[in-house]
């Protein structure tokens, strides 16, 4: 009909065959919502209507050979500019999957057993029963395609496997419905059951969860946890409530996780207390969590792996708080953890000051020289570069205090230049002939509050010391550089976790560990103007 329409010689006939376009123009148009939707999807997914595993070209020669294709094609030939959210909307709909979240038993069924059969006429032993009562339920779920990482992985594959760990976050993240199989809770188990499932001590587990928007708990029979019908366990009141207990996850991370690198030290402490067959995953996976890609290397341990990830967390993001543990060092670098579970102890909080607190601090009456030192110490800080890596070796800008050690002991009495004595307890031999330092790591989120912006900036007394730089000029927020300045000494001189360094060889330093963190204090303000701003390198 179209060719006809092409060689009509009337005008109208040509009108008319500008209202449609050829079916291979619409098959162009779909492939690319397809595509797009395909994207964010694993590589191979189990067809739950006939229970064989199929790669993306066997899913889309599915979707071509279904109603809802040719549907689609008719309605994209007949709008040669068709509204692509109706076309997204069905690609969506047809190609959405569940994943399956649990914990691996023995014999489970791997990409091998299953390639080229038939799920559900396989011998419904070990693990292939677990697979085909997944695909049932999807199935029975309305969902036509499933994925469970034990055999839609090739991991005799590297190339494929890598490329997996990485995208695993986007996979449950994107997917309509993760199924979490609980086959340690019994069926008709009370409330309760679920918080002592091991599957909420699995490494790969926290990942699942925390991506996943829609989730749905199965029982060991696969009958729904707690029979609680809703469409989204994360919508129940009583069962998030009993996940947040066993995981130590706030009810609103658990509900709307976003991944990345803003709040590292709090999602490091979620993860503190999972554990993973093979030791390098429990660094593996958490690339998705915080959205860094260090490569996978199967055989380097964890401390490497971890080692890795932490390294680009820090790399990304320039967030020293995966600095904060208490622990034995990794090999990697002395500044970072042996162990994931060094993190499991909160991080240090110094006492938050008032407005009122602070108001009172930066007014006290000061002389042009106190005011131009910190002035000037405000500069310097203000000039640090972010903390680097190269080479395993971390670069940190700090502020440094020397301090004398006592002979060999367990707890050592640290007297530091311009700090309150302390006592530090750690397995690492010192002795007097050793060089330390005790050093602040440099937080720039110091130099500013925006909170303390809006409370000190209107009480600032005219004519006070705080009032004028001189030959400075006002910064942004309309405060002078002189009032930001004297505001960052109040906040250095609270309490603050530090770590004890040793010189090794020419200006390298190793962090020494402690059994708890090291909190110091300056012993008065007139202290702080004269600290030493430095950036040492930390093997």
């Amino acid at each position: 009909m179209l060719s006809k329409l092409d060689d009509a010689s009337e005008s109208h006939m040509r009108n008319l065959r500008k209202q449609y376009i050829s079916a291979f123009e619409a098959e162009g148009v779909i492939r690319k919502s397809i595509d797009v939707q395909l994207d964010n999807a694993p590589l191979r997914l189990l067809d739950t209507t006939i229970g064989r595993l199929c790669d993306r070209e066997a899913q889309i020669t599915t979707f071509k050979t279904s109603i809802e294709y040719k549907e689609l094609l008719l309605f994209v030939m007949k709008h040669p500019d068709p509204p692509m959210v109706h076309i997204r909307e069905v690609v969506a709909k047809f190609f959405r999957c569940v994943m399956l979240s649990h914990r691996w038993d023995a014999g489970e069924s791997l990409l091998h057993d299953i390639q080229d059969k038939i799920v559900y006429e396989l011998n419904p032993v070990s693990g292939i029963v677990k697979l085909q009562l997944f695909c049932k339920t999807a199935d029975v779920a309305g969902y036509r395609w499933a994925w469970m990482d034990t055999c839609c992985i090739d991991k005799t594959n590297n190339v494929e496997l890598h490329e997996s760990i990485n995208s695993m976050f986007v996979w449950y993240h994107h997917s309509a419905l993760t199924i979490v199989y609980l086959s340690d809770v019994p069926p008709s188990s009370k409330p309760g059951a679920l918080a002592k499932s091991i599957w909420n001590k699995r490494g790969w587990t926290f990942q699942e969860l925390m991506a996943s928007k829609c989730v749905l708990f199965y029982q060991k029979d696969w009958s729904l946890y707690l029979n609680d019908p809703s469409p989204n366990h994360k919508d129940s009141n009583e069962i998030i409530e009993e996940l947040a207990g066993a995981t130590g996850i706030d009810r609103e991370s658990l509900v709307t996780f976003h991944p990345g690198t803003g709040n590292v030290r709090k999602t490091l402490q979620w993860a503190s207390s999972r554990i993973t067959t093979r030791q390098e995953d429990i660094a593996y996976s958490l690339f998705g969590v915080f959205r860094v890609r260090p490569g996978v290397d199967y055989g380097e341990k964890k401390q490497f792996a971890l080692g890795r990830l932490l390294q680009a967390i820090i790399a990304q993001s320039g967030d020293i708080t995966a600095l904060d543990w208490v622990g034995r060092p990794s090999k990697f670098n002395s500044c970072l953890p042996a162990e994931i579970s060094s993190y499991k102890a909160p991080p240090y909080t110094c006492p938050s000051l008032s407005t009122q607190e602070m108001y009172r601090s930066v007014s006290l009456p000061r002389d042009n020289g106190a005011v131009q030192l910190a002035s000037k110490l405000y500069s310097e800080l203000d000039s640090l570069h972010a903390p680097r890596f190269a080479h395993q070796r971390l670069h940190l800008p700090c502020i440094a205090f020397s301090h004398q050690g006592q002979d060999a002991c367990v707890t050592y009495e640290v007297k530091a230049d311009g700090l309150r004595d302390l006592l530090i307890t750690t397995e690492d031999g010192l002795t007097r002939m050793t060089e330390f330092l005790l050093i602040r790591p440099w937080d720039h989120d110091l130099l500013e509050l925006p909170d303390d912006v809006h409370s000190i900036g209107d009480w600032t007394p005219p004519g006070s010391p705080i009032d004028v730089t001189p030959g400075g000029s006002s910064g942004e927020h309309g405060l002078v550089d002189s009032e930001r300045a004297l505001r960052l000494i109040v906040r250095l001189g609270q309490p603050f976790s530090a770590f004890l360094l040793k010189r090794e060889r020419r200006k390298e330093y190793k962090r020494v560990a402690s059994d708890r963190h090291i909190i110091a204090q300056f012993k008065d303000a007139t202290c702080i103007p004269d600290v030493k701003v430095r950036t040492l390198e930390i093997l």
